[in-house]
């Protein structure tokens, strides 16, 4: 082994060949499977057992290469060669539980796509050792939060099932399963359930020709879809029919909807439900079901062997998301609940914004009793314990939540959603336009999100930029912790009613510590009462000082360290629409500016940096009898505080992919300056998807931006804006007619966002004057004016 540079090594023993064997056996899987290659998200397409397989044969393949005897260990024990064989064996025990393909993902790609040597390379370091890989372009800032992406973070998509399904996956993470105590958690509190369930697989077993004795009368033993489905429509009336005497009142109207062919209507891209029960008072024998009827989804499998996460897990975890995205108001949820039946195996899940969890498995023709509880509970259940929110109450024909403000209570009446998530895990944002009970004149907008406990709470945010007097940027009314049974509602302790991950059957520490760095929280936090031990006193309860965001200690691998997510309810005084709805250019560019100066005065004001600057979080307001902002930033989510040292400790991407700077994209720490980046890549955004304030449109290009890799996605951004000719010419072809005018100006702003078609070197608040000046001038451009006149 030397000591020489590894970059040295790397450049004088070139791959060369070495690995073209294995992009055949690559291309050859793919094949069988039906999936072009290469392609960026061939991987993606794979299954589980496929991945390990193929990482068993690449890992094999590195091995032999005789650079890898040269390489050094990131131990600091040996070469890699070593770290390969070690880790060799254990693909061919790991089952498909513990195989992580993630972990092997990009690696995959580098070596598919034909990556550059030390691009490979460091990919094998960070597949195989879970030190720190060997020295990148880029350094990963260990103040800078983690990124994750969720199927919410998509802008202008045609949401085509393989992309969903890619982004799905990596949202997810590890699905935990074989969880103890799951029925009892989730079904414990059904009135009546146990007693109901006895009696009636009693009658099952009763008479000559018993509907269960060493199983069930009538499964098919090929486990054939379509004669499942047809079993379970029958068995589930007739339990449902003998639990008749038993069952509680009032009786929810429901029925199990078995139509796997026909499509479930309101998602975009076009899904079909296998099986699944859905509130039968909501439609009759030729309803066309919507995804806001189904209350638990249901997910077939003839074949034993499917229940594994990259088969029948992901394919629920579909429906799951699609029922999260479509029940938004009169049936919030909270979580999901779920089944898998693979063959005669039966799994119940449970989602919710950390991911998914679930029972062990059982056999439904040795457990009978299992399955007749398991349907009665599906057909019985309270709404709140299907997982309904129940803060939101339903009075008449009115909707509203109760808050406590300034020492009473308030009820605030909902109008209209606004905005509801279309993910499971993450921060699953829902807003809705509001007015105080008696004062329809003042409107609000109801935020509810799932926040980790570790960042710093919004609403602090919010009322600590209000009281500093910051313009531009959403005003704070109240915040609060929503409560659910008396208790601080959240994911570990309420929702999943404490159960513990780490007894999963399939459980990782390294998948369920919000950071394996070294993580942050205020010491001050103790006294802030975010934790769930207690109730969190509500905003307006307390006028005590806002406490210093510096934190400084470290996340220990406990139960203590498994992620949670808080239940919080943010109230805003500003109301408005998203800035691509702007009645001309003369007033999406003036909305623009405004929303710069919101940014502006809340990092010098408030020192508050966004972080997430997107199509959705600029807002305009052209109501004259509105008092809100004529423009403004909303979501606070993910901003930080300007002197906070280190990261939050909480998983999370910084950014809302299609519009992140490219700096972040490849790992740097977040500045003002990415910021003003990503109001670049909005003005780009909007010219090439939207033809004017209500006509919107997907472009195959574009739409890649949602889901690729962000590594890959920066290379695109790069290579848009390094060239002026390249980027006019581009801008001619992709953006809209009513946006052609823009051109000149939006290239003005691309060589100040971008010198010399490169990224900034050094941070220069002077960019916030330039970048107005230029949408200052755009607005009185003649031609600007005179099409947009012309245009309306």
């Amino acid at each position: 082994m030397t000591d020489r540079p590894q970059s040295e090594i790397i450049r004088e023993h070139p791959i060369g060949t070495g690995l073209d064997a294995f992009r055949a056996s690559f291309e050859s899987v793919c094949k069988d499977r039906g999936i072009s290659c290469p392609a960026l998200d061939a991987v993606s397409q794979l299954g589980q057992q496929d991945l390990q397989n193929l990482a068993f044969r690449l890992l094999n393949t590195l091995q032999i290469l005789p650079i890898t005897s040269l390489l050094r260990s990131n131990t600091g024990r040996g070469t890699l060669q070593i770290d390969l064989l070690k880790r060799i064996p254990a693909l061919i025990s790991d089952d498909l539980y513990n195989f992580d393909s993630d972990q092997f993902e990009p690696l995959f790609n580098a070596v598919i796509t034909n990556k550059p040597d030390d691009e490979i390379w460091r990919q094998v370091y960070c597949a195989v050792t879970e030190a720190t890989p060997p020295p990148r372009p880029i350094v990963f800032s260990f103040l800078q939060t983690p990124k994750s992406f969720n199927t919410n973070s998509f802008a202008n998509s045609s949401e085509y099932r393989r992309h969903v399904d890619m982004v799905l996956k990596d949202e997810l993470g590890a699905m935990y399963v074989d969880l103890p105590n799951f029925h009892n958690i989730f079904f414990g509190r059904v009135a009546g359930l146990k007693t109901a369930s006895e009696a009636v697989f009693n009658k099952c077993m009763e008479g000559s020709e018993p509907l269960f004795r060493t199983g069930w009368r009538g499964w098919p033993t090929d486990a054939n879809q379509d004669r499942v489905l047809a079993w379970l429509a029958e068995v589930s009336e007739k339990l449902a029919m003998f639990a008749e005497e038993y069952t509680p009142t009032p009786t929810p109207q429901r029925r199990l909807l078995v139509q796997p062919n026909k499509p479930i209507l309101g998602s975009k891209a076009e899904r079909k439900l296998d099986v699944g029960f859905v509130d039968d008072s909501k439609g009759g024998k030729d309803t066309q079901w919507n995804w806001s009827h189904v209350l638990v989804p249901g997910e077939l499998k003839s074949n034993r062997s499917a229940d594994i996460a990259s088969n029948a897990w992901l394919d629920l975890g579909k429906y799951a998301r699609e029922v999260f995205a479509a029940q938004d108001t009169q049936n919030s949820r909270r979580f999901v609940l779920g089944f898998t039946i693979c063959g005669s195996l039966m799994r119940l899940w449970e989602f919710d914004r950390l991911g998914a969890i679930a029972s062990k498995q059982f056999d439904i023709n040795n457990e009978g009793l299992q399955f007749v509880s398991t349907v009665l509970a599906f057909l019985w259940m309270s709404e709140e314990e299907l997982g309904f929110d129940p803060s939101i109450i339903k009075e008449d024909d009115k909707q509203f939540v109760q808050i406590k403000r300034n020492g009473s209570t308030e009820r605030l009446i909902i109008n209209e959603v606004m905005l509801r998530a279309r993910c499971i895990s993450g921060r699953a944002t829902t807003c809705w336009k509001a007015h105080p009970e008696g004062d329809p004149q003042t409107p609000l907008v109801i935020k509810d999100s799932w926040q980790y406990p570790e960042r710093d709470e919004e609403g602090e945010l919010l009322r600590d930029a209000t009281d500093k007097g910051v313009v531009n940027v959403a005003r704070y009314y109240h915040y609060e912790t929503v409560q659910v049974r008396g208790t601080d509602d959240d994911v570990r302790s309420n929702v999943r009613g404490g159960m513990d991950v780490s007894t999963a059957k399939n459980y990782r520490p390294e998948h369920s510590t919000p950071s394996t760095r070294t993580a942050t929280a205020s010491a001050s936090r103790k006294g802030r009462s975010t934790s769930i031990a207690g109730k969190k006193r509500s905003s307006s309860q307390t006028d005590a000082a806002l406490p210093s965001s510096k934190r400084s200690y470290t996340v220990s691998p406990t139960s203590d360290a498994l992620p949670n997510r808080v239940h919080r309810r943010v109230i805003l005084r500003d109301y408005g629409q998203p800035i691509y709805k702007a009645s001309s250019r003369a007033a999406l560019l003036a909305a623009l500016k405004g929303c710069i100066d919101g940014h502006e005065s809340l990092w010098r004001k408030a020192g508050l940096l966004h972080r997430d600057i997107s199509i959705n979080n600029l807002i305009i307001n052209e109501d004259d009898n509105n008092p809100s902002w004529p423009s403004f930033l909303i979501d606070l989510d993910l901003a930080v505080r300007k002197e906070r040292e280190s990261a939050s400790g909480a998983k999370g991407m910084t950014g809302t992919r299609a519009f992140m700077a490219i700096g972040v994209l490849l790992g740097e720490q977040h500045s003002f300056m990415h910021d003003l980046e990503s109001f670049f890549w909005v003005l780009f955004w909007i010219c090439v998807h939207y033809d004017g304030p209500n006509e919107s449109r997907v472009i195959e290009e574009f739409d890649q931006w949602n889901y690729i890799r962000p590594v890959m996605l920066a290379d695109l951004k790069k290579a848009k804006v390094d060239d002026e000719g390249d980027f006019i010419k581009s801008a001619q072809e992709n953006f809209t007619l009513y946006y052609q005018p823009l051109i000149p100006w939006v290239n003005k702003l691309r060589r100040e966002v971008f010198p010399n078609g490169g990224r900034w070197k050094k941070e220069n608040e002077g960019l916030y004057d330039r970048m107005r000046g230029i949408l200052g001038e755009a607005r009185e451009d003649p031609e600007v004016l005179r099409r947009d006149s012309f245009a309306n």
